[in-house]
């Protein structure tokens, strides 16, 4: 059987993930799988979600990161796609399995008259993003799902794909969702604890940034795609969390260095100066990493960067300074 082959690398797989669906209606929701997402940490780690997906995360630094976000906020990567899941003969055996198992009068067979047990092919399922079942756009997500057709489908070998088939776009978008990013490892000096009025905050990184990539697989029904999304640090934005302060905003370029990426704000023209005391309480000063989203269409990170775009990703990090007037002696 065989929809397309890619040669691919498989990586090491920390548990497969299998889950049982039932054939149902045409036209109605499978079963989704259960949630196995999470992050890997501050280290290198492989998991598998969904069935049949499995990705490798690449990231340096410590336990303190969080999901990537989209700069874009009209950007979302799918809720939904279709992949191949049975043979037209496990489909079949499937339904009588459950057949045994249910109460009389139930047909396992969810309104499928052929399961094609003699035919070269695969039952294509609709598959869910579930981590996002509590997103505020699922509503409107899953109605674009709705219009993607049957959610249960069988595809002879040789014969068109469904819409929104699994492929390395599709796989792309997944590991973004996946991504998780370092927050900004900024330190100021004066420390956060000790501003000064009318002196300037200026801001280093205590460690070097490095890239993050994440790569999804689907190695199934002749299938053997990837795609690996890789994620650069390009810019260090700081807000004073305040209006007393000129400027409010300042931006800086991150240079790459053999150690990762670094920036030391001493030199810059633009460092963030308070110029009022935030009395007996702080000012959130936010720290923010801008990094740019790129994706290749195979297991290597250094692949040629692929289309469509991916809008660039936030990591941010919220500190509280205090600020202090300067206190002078006139003798």
């Amino acid at each position: 059987m065989k929809f397309g082959v890619r040669a691919a690398t498989t990586f090491g797989v920390v548990a497969i993930l299998s889950w049982a669906v039932v054939p149902v209606a045409h036209g109605a929701d499978p079963v989704r799988p259960p949630d196995k997402s999470g992050s890997t940490g501050g280290s290198n780690g492989s998991e598998s979600i969904f069935a049949g997906i499995k990705y490798h995360t690449n990231r340096k630094g410590g336990p303190q990161s969080s999901p990537v976000v989209a700069a874009n906020e009209d950007w979302d990567p799918p809720l939904c796609w279709m992949q191949p899941k049975y043979t037209g003969k496990e489909m079949k055996d499937e339904s009588e399995e459950m057949s045994e198992n249910l109460p009389s009068g139930v047909d396992a067979r969810g309104g499928i008259d052929d399961y094609h047990e003699d035919e070269e092919g695969a039952w294509w399922y609709r598959t869910y993003d579930v981590r996002r079942e509590r997103d505020d756009k699922w509503a409107a997500a899953m109605r674009e799902c709705g219009a993607l057709g049957d959610s249960i489908q069988w595809v002879p070998d040789g014969d068109a794909l469904p819409d929104m088939a699994i492929s390395p776009v599709v796989l792309s978008m997944i590991a973004f969702r996946y991504m998780t990013l370092p927050a900004p490892p900024v330190t100021l000096s004066p420390s956060a604890d000790n501003q000064k009025v009318n002196l300037e905050t200026h801001a280093t990184f205590h460690a070097p940034l490095d890239r993050v990539w994440v790569t999804a697989t689907f190695q199934d029904f002749g299938l053997d795609i990837a795609a690996t999304t890789v994620a650069t640090p390009t810019e260090l934005r700081i807000d004073a969390g305040t209006g007393h302060a000129d400027p409010k905003f300042c931006t800086y370029s991150l240079d790459e260095t053999e150690e990762g990426y670094k920036v030391n704000t001493a030199e810059e023209n633009c460092n963030i100066t308070y110029r009022q005391s935030s009395g007996g309480d702080t000012y959130p000063l936010q720290v923010q990493i801008v990094w740019d989203i790129t994706w290749t269409a195979t297991d290597n990170p250094d692949g040629p960067p692929q289309q469509p775009a991916i809008p660039d990703g936030l990591s941010t990090d919220e500190v509280e300074v205090t600020v202090q007037e300067i206190q002078t002696i006139v003798r």
